[in-house]
């Protein structure tokens, strides 16, 4: 299974500076993949996690570390495609492809958050057709050397987009979404299923069932439909600090039982190999959930010591 690194994008340690250093470290130790995630507004009154109070745009943040590294893929998990027209993105992924030499991973969602939507206008109807319309605007834009599309949603007059992505047809496409209608759109028309940071990673076999079902039926090899998980780690005092400590700490799950990927480091490394059992092909170890580093409250420089410490112990070559 190929081991990525959730890039510094959210909360205290969510600087120029981590985000070149960490770029760089997670290449050097190893690590296949860089990810970022897309939150555009935390609500005023009811902010939520902390995690989504201060978070850098995901594609900017992976063109800064496409300057760092050479080699590392990077990875969006995910944009929401309602925030933003199909042609725009082409445009902006097509662009990163070609600075980072063809290392880009697209994760595109369908949108959750009231507040979004509201602010940019989208609308939440028939989500599922306009995914199906965007990702042919997107191939079109990226494959055809003149494209044209007239749909019900999204128009493309007859046109040129250039630089052309360095991969082609085109950057992979990985589609989110929880609910068995998406996950099935992920196996039947994407490179690819991501996971989300809310995942019972106890029952996410099913999950891959339902995706790679939906491809063998659509005729596609279900083995070459890839799954890439957000691991959400909680690694327990790594650097003597208290994971509570005010910020909303981790624990024990509703049903008392230890979560996936939090404990010692050889708990997590052990989940790490049964998540490959159950048929995840990337793995990606994303601190930006531990609240005493990817909460803007957080000690800036206690949290990049944290996750410096994290970041080499989970190492693949570790």
């Amino acid at each position: 299974m190929r081991i990525g690194f959730g890039a510094p994008v959210s909360g205290a340690w969510a600087t120029a500076e981590q985000l070149g250093r960490f770029a760089a470290d997670a290449e050097r130790l190893g690590y296949d993949s860089l990810w970022t995630f897309q939150r555009l507004l935390a609500p005023a009154d009811a902010p939520g996690a902390p995690v989504y109070r201060s978070v850098l745009d995901p594609l900017l943040a992976l063109t800064f570390a496409a300057a760092r590294t050479t080699r590392i893929r990077l990875g969006v998990s995910l944009v929401n495609m309602p925030f933003v027209g199909p042609t725009v993105l082409a445009k902006q992924a097509a662009t990163l492809d070609v600075l980072s030499n063809g290392r880009l991973d697209l994760g595109l969602g369908a949108g959750w958050s009231p507040e979004e939507f509201a602010a940019t206008g989208a609308s939440t109807a028939r989500r599922g057709a306009r995914t199906e319309e965007y990702l042919r605007v997107l191939r079109t834009l990226w494959a055809d050397e003149i494209s044209q599309f007239d749909g019900e949603f999204y128009t493309v007059p007859r046109t040129r987009m250039a630089p052309k992505p360095v991969q082609r047809p085109g950057p992979p496409v990985l589609l989110g979404g929880v609910v068995p209608a998406a996950m099935a759109r992920a196996g039947r028309l994407a490179d690819g299923w991501l996971s989300r940071s809310a995942t019972d990673l106890a029952r996410i076999s099913a999950q891959i069932a339902v995706v790679r079902d939906a491809a063998a039926l659509a005729g596609r090899d279900p083995a070459a439909i890839r799954v890439v998980c957000r691991g959400v780690v909680r690694v327990d005092d790594p650097d003597g600090a208290e994971l509570g400590a005010g910020l909303g700490g981790g624990g024990a799950g509703p049903d008392g039982r230890r979560p996936r990927l939090s404990g010692s480091y050889r708990q997590i490394r052990d989940d790490t190999a049964w998540l490959a059992e159950q048929g995840v092909s990337e793995l990606f170890y994303d601190l930006n959930w531990d609240p005493l580093i990817g909460n803007p409250d957080a000690d800036p420089d206690r949290a990049a010591q944290r996750a410096n410490h994290i970041l080499r112990n989970l190492a693949p070559a570790t």
